[in-house]
C-alpha cells in the first residue's frame, strides 16, 4: 500500500512555518465526529487540511505550531489528542495517545486534548500573529475567541495576546493546490481504481437493472481497493442524468436509455473523480452518438486546453464554443454562435462550469482568481474537465427526438510541463471503445 511519510508531512510543516514568518503560532483542529442518526456515527474522516499537516488520522486532536523571534531558530509542532484508554480502546480502536504523537507522528510535544485550553494559553502569549482558520467550525471560533480574551486580560503581567489574527487556509490552501510526485501517485492509483470501477459498471449493466444495483458494482472495486467513494455516487438512467446532482439512485435502467454515471473513490485521503455515459443495452441510437461525439470533442479539446500558463478559464471556454456549435449543426439550437456564447443561451443545454480543483476534497481548495483574474495553470495543478449537454425531458423548445438525453464525460487532468496529463485515462471513452467493450 502507498503511503505519505512522516518526512512528507514534515516538509509540509517546514514549508507552513516559513510561510508564517517569526514569533507566531498556528493552530488547526480535526473534524469534529459527525452523528449519523440518534447515537450512531459516521466513519469518521480528518479534516483534510489537518491531515495534510500531520498525518494523524484520529478524531479529537489539535496541531499548533509555534515559530521563534528569528525563523532560522526552526518551529515547534504539538500535538493535541485523546490519550490510551483500554476500556475506549476494545469498544472503539486503538489510540496514538500521546507518546505515539511523538514516536509515530513526530510531535515535538504532544499533550491530552482535555489540556488543551490550559497549555494554548501559555503558547498564545506574546505572539505576534495567530494563524487560524476562521469560519471552519463554529464552536471551536467561540473556543478560540475566548483564548484571545483571556490572553487579553493578562497584559498587567506583562504578557500580550497576538495582535493580528490571520486566515491560516489562504496559507494551506494554496500550499495545497500544488500537488507533489507523491500526491499525483496516490492520485494515480485513486483514478485507477475508479476507471477499474467504471469499466466494470460498463460490463454488468443491462436492461431492467436497478440503479443501486450498478452502483453497488461501483463499490465493490472501491472497497476491494480499501477505498471509499469520494462522493456520493450519482448513477442516473435515462431522463435522471439531466438531474446534475441525482444521487437517488432507485428507478430502472431503461433498454434504450443512456445511463450517466460520476462516481470515483479517494485513496488515502486523495481523491479521483470521474464521470462516463453509455447505453444501458450497449449500443447507442443515432441521436445520442450524435450528441455523445459533441460532448467528447468538447472534452479532448478542453483537456488539451489544460497548459501551463493558459487562463484556468480557458477549457471551460473551449468547450463551450465546440459544444454550441454542435448544438448548431443538429439544429436543436438557431443562431450565431458568438451572440448565443455572449448571452449564455446554451445554459439551457449546459449550465455548469467545465471543472474545478482536485485533490484532497473533491472539489479542492485553492482560489479560482488572483487579484480580480482568472489564475493561469501551474506546474501540479490537477484539474477536473467535465463538459456535458442536458436536453430536458419536458424542453418542447427541442424535437421529442433529443428530449431526455443527459451526457457528461470526465477525465482528471494533471498540468505539466510536458502538457496535460490525464490520470483517469484507463476507462474508455469513444463510443466505438465503449460499443467494443460492452459487447464482450
Amino acid at each position: 500500500m502507498k503511503k505519505l511519510t512522516q518526512a512528507d508531512f514534515k516538509e509540509r510543516r517546514d514549508r507552513l512555518a516559513e510561510e508564517m514568518g517569526p514569533h507566531s503560532i498556528a493552530v488547526i483542529a480535526t473534524s469534529p465526529v459527525a452523528m449519523r442518526n440518534r447515537d450512531a456515527d459516521y466513519k469518521f474522516r480528518a479534516d483534510s487540511s489537518f491531515f495534510w499537516l500531520t498525518g494523524f488520522a484520529e478524531p479529537e486532536a489539535v496541531a499548533v505550531i509555534e515559530t521563534y523571534e528569528s525563523i532560522d531558530e526552526g518551529y515547534t509542532y504539538s500535538l493535541f489528542c485523546r490519550e490510551r484508554n483500554r476500556e475506549m480502546e476494545i469498544w472503539n480502536g486503538y489510540r496514538a495517545g500521546v507518546d505515539g504523537a511523538v514516536d509515530d507522528f513526530e510531535a515535538d510535544e504532544a499533550y491530552a486534548i482535555d489540556l488543551l485550553d490550559e497549555e494554548i494559553q501559555e503558547k498564545l502569549q506574546n505572539k505576534a500573529k495567530l494563524f487560524y482558520r476562521i469560519g471552519q467550525q463554529a464552536a471551536f471560533d467561540a473556543r478560540v475567541a475566548g483564548w484571545i480574551a483571556k490572553a487579553s486580560g493578562e497584559s498587567r503581567r506583562g504578557t500580550s495576546a497576538p495582535a493580528k489574527i490571520v486566515q491560516l487556509d489562504r496559507i494551506i490552501d494554496e500550499l495545497r493546490l500544488h500537488k507533489t510526485e507523491q500526491e499525483l501517485e496516490l492520485m494515480q492509483i485513486a483514478s485507477d481504481i475508479s476507471a477499474e470501477a467504471h469499466t466494470r459498471a460498463m460490463q454488468t449493466v443491462k436492461p431492467g437493472m436497478m440503479e443501486y444495483a450498478l452502483e453497488a458494482e461501483l463499490n465493490y472495486i472501491f472497497g476491494k481497493n480499501g477505498c471509499v467513494p469520494s462522493y456520493n455516487s450519482i448513477v442516473g438512467g435515462g431522463e435522471n442524468a439531466c438531474i446534475l446532482h441525482y444521487v437517488e439512485n432507485d428507478k430502472v435502467l431503461k433498454d434504450g436509455d443512456l445511463v450517466l454515471i460520476d462516481a470515483a473513490c479517494e485513496y488515502q485521503l486523495y481523491a479521483s473523480d470521474i464521470t462516463r455515459t453509455f447505453p444501458v443495452n450497449g449500443k447507442f441510437s443515432s441521436e445520442q452518438k450524435a450528441l455523445y461525439n459533441v460532448v467528447l470533442d468538447s472534452q479532448i479539446a478542453a483537456i488539451n486546453a489544460v497548459q501551463i500558463g493558459n487562463s484556468y478559464k480557458e477549457p471551460h471556454n473551449v468547450a463551450v464554443r465546440i459544444l454550441v456549435q454542435g448544438l448548431l449543426d443538429l439544429g436543436i439550437m438557431q443562431g450565431n454562435i458568438d451572440e448565443i456564447i455572449e448571452k449564455e443561451a446554451y445554459r439551457q443545454f449546459y449550465m455548469h462550469g467545465t471543472g474545478h480543483w482536485l485533490g484532497m476534497d473533491v472539489h479542492d481548495v485553492g482560489t479560482y482568481k488572483l487579484d480580480g483574474e482568472w489564475r493561469a495553470y501551474e506546474e501540479g495543478m490537477v484539474v477536473t474537465v467535465e463538459p456535458g449537454l442536458y436536453i430536458a425531458p419536458d424542453d418542447e423548445t427541442v424535437d421529442v427526438k433529443w428530449r431526455g438525453i443527459g451526457i457528461r464525460i470526465e477525465d482528471d487532468v494533471v498540468a505539466t510541463e510536458n502538457g496535460p496529463r490525464v490520470l483517469t485515462a484507463a476507462v474508455v471513452k469513444s463510443v466505438e471503445e465503449i460499443e467494443a467493450l460492452m459487447a464482450k
